[in-house]
C-alpha cells in the first residue's frame, strides 16, 4: 500500500491530535517553521519501548515531539514509520528526527531518500557528533537490537547539542545537497 503526502499528513496530525488529547494537553496548530527544539519521532515495533521512553526524555529536555507511531508492539512496516518522521523534516514541521527500528539501518536508507534528510546511524557518543559537526545530519536513526536505553539518551543528547559550525563541514555538505539536487524531479 502506497500512502500519498497529503495522506500521511492527514494521519499523522491525527496520531498527534490523539496524543496531545490523552495527555490532557491543549492541541496546537504547528507554526509555519518548527522552534528549534521540535523533533519528529518514531519507530516500528521493534524500536517502540525505546521510543516511548525518548520521548519521555525528549520532553524532559525542553522539546515538542511530533510521535509519527508506532504505540504500540503490532508489526509494522518501517518504511511507513521513517518516511514519516523524514517529511516532517523535509517539509520543515520538524528541527530534526528521531527514528528507531531494529538496527536503524533500514530506516537510515528510507528517510535518505527523502529530500533535504541527512539520516546518520548512530551508536555511540563519538557517531553522533560526527554526524552532526561533519555532516550537518538532521535525521538519527538507533538500532534498538544495538544499543540500551542510557545510551540512546546520551546519544540523542549530543545529536541535539551538536552544530556544525566548521566553514570546511559545510562546503563538503553543499556538496552533498548538490549531488541530491542532480537527481530531483521538477
Amino acid at each position: 500500500m502506497t500512502i500519498k503526502d497529503d495522506e500521511l499528513q492527514q494521519i499523522v496530525r491525527q496520531v498527534v491530535s490523539r496524543v496531545l488529547a490523552e495527555q490532557n494537553a491543549p492541541s496546537q496548530r504547528a507554526p509555519a517553521a518548527p522552534a528549534p527544539k521540535t523533533i519528529a519521532i518514531g519507530a516500528d515495533h521493534g524500536g517502540v519501548a525505546m521510543k516511548t521512553d525518548l520521548v519521555k526524555y525528549l520532553t524532559e529536555l525542553g522539546c515538542a515531539v511530533n510521535d509519527c507511531g508506532t504505540f504500540t508492539s503490532d508489526p509494522v512496516d518501517y518504511p511507513d514509520i521513517a518516511y514519516a518522521v523524514a517529511k516532517l523534516v523535509s517539509d520543515g514541521a520538524a528541527a530534526r528526527g528521531i527514528i528507531i527500528d531494529g538496527a536503524g539501518i533500514g530506516s537510515a536508507m528510507v528517510a535518505n531518500k527523502v529530500p533535504g534528510v541527512r539520516a546518520a546511524l548512530c551508536y555511540d557518543l563519538s557517531t553522533a557528533r560526527n554526524a552532526r559537526e561533519h555532516n550537518d545530519a538532521n535525521v538519527l536513526t538507533l538500532g534498538a537490537r544495538l544499543i540500551g536505553a542510557g545510551l540512546a539518551r546520551d546519544v540523542v543528547k549530543t545529536f541535539l547539542e551538536t552544530d556544525c559550525t566548521e566553514d570546511r563541514h559545510k562546503k563538503r555538505v553543499a556538496k552533498i545537497m548538490d549531488v541530491e539536487k542532480r537527481y530531483l524531479r521538477k
